[in-house]
């Protein structure tokens, strides 16, 4: 599995093509630089370099590309574990369409959740410089003419799903990005973007919001929330104890679909989301009932992904609930 990530090796931060990459799972703190990797099946990593690593993208047989972000209080073999699992259901709806790749960044390995909360925030802040990087090493090569000329562009289609707090790393990665890098705004880069139990505030998209960058990098931005999600009335409670109050995007959806941009939509997952993640209600977009077999939720993102439309069948439709059967 490929995988870009800005948590610090064991080893020197320099990269080395080739070397052994072992993650230093006691330092949580962001690296201002990334490195692109391959995990084997043995659980081994290796450093691939971005080049390299972009040329195999290229060059895989997969149709699409999914970008991972994921949450909170997650070490990477947690991640890897996800995105495996994401995988799998992919190749079993049809093998050869997605391609999923982690973004995996720093988390935090203290106990307690209120403190894990607070310094993954901050770390999911910092970590936006990081990726920003990981953006503009993106725009150089596909720009190319070495590695992507006329004859021969990259055809792939790009994807993201964040989840939890991985929608703060996106958003606040788009922010860095636009203002340190970019003259004209973000441009059109993601055919679907799906933010899932997103852990920002529910305003987020409006326009004129933080967010809404993301709206403009995208095609489709997909919200899927559960009002009953446990682990954002934690992230909630944290906030409030901290004397900020707003309610949450994976628990609401847009406070206003009339102020968000035309290409928003949202899913309302309360129906599933604690039968397939008892008791959080939190990870429901992958595994349904069973494990290893997709939920209804899976089943609506990958239609999307399949057709680069989130309601084919309803031009003007921007909502709707999720129910099985």
């Amino acid at each position: 599995m490929l995988f870009i990530t800005n948590r610090f090796p064991k080893q020197s931060i320099r990269t080395r093509s080739g070397r052994h990459f072992d993650f230093d799972l006691n330092n949580n703190a962001p690296s201002n630089s990334v490195f692109f990797c391959e995990r084997g099946p043995d659980g081994a990593c290796t450093e691939v370099g971005s080049i390299d690593f972009l040329a195999r993208v290229k060059k895989a047989a997969h149709r699409q590309i999914l970008i991972y972000i994921h949450g909170f209080s997650n070490m990477p073999d947690d991640i890897f574990a996800g995105a495996q699992e994401f995988q799998e259901l992919c190749d079993g709806r049809r093998k050869g369409e997605v391609l999923v790749i982690p973004l995996v960044w720093p988390c935090d390995n203290d106990f307690g959740i209120v403190q894990d909360y607070w310094d993954d925030q901050k770390s999911a802040d910092a970590s936006a410089y990081s990726f920003a990087r990981v953006l503009e090493k993106f725009m150089a090569w596909r720009n190319s003419e070495k590695y992507n000329p006329q004859a021969e562009p990259c055809l792939k289609r790009i994807n993201v799903l964040a989840h939890s707090m991985g929608n703060r790393v996106l958003r606040e990665t788009l922010a860095a990005w636009n203002r340190y890098d970019l003259a004209n705004g973000v441009p059109l880069l993601f055919r679907n973007t799906f933010l899932v139990a997103a852990d920002i505030v529910n305003e987020s998209l409006h326009g004129g919001q933080r967010g809404e960058l993301i709206c403009h990098a995208s095609r489709n931005v997909v919200v899927y929330y559960a009002s009953d999600d446990l682990a954002l009335r934690a992230s909630k409670a944290s906030n409030l104890r901290n004397r900020i109050a707003s309610r949450r995007l994976g628990h609401t959806g847009p406070e206003d679909m009339a102020l968000t941009p035309s290409n928003v939509y949202a899913v309302d997952c309360d129906d599933v989301n604690t039968a397939y993640d008892l008791p959080k209600g939190h990870s429901y977009f992958r595994s349904g009932r069973q494990a290893g077999q997709p939920g209804v939720v899976f089943d609506h993102i990958f239609a999307a992904l399949e057709s680069g439309r989130v309601f084919p069948e309803a031009e003007f439709r921007r909502t709707t609930i999720i129910r099985e059967g």
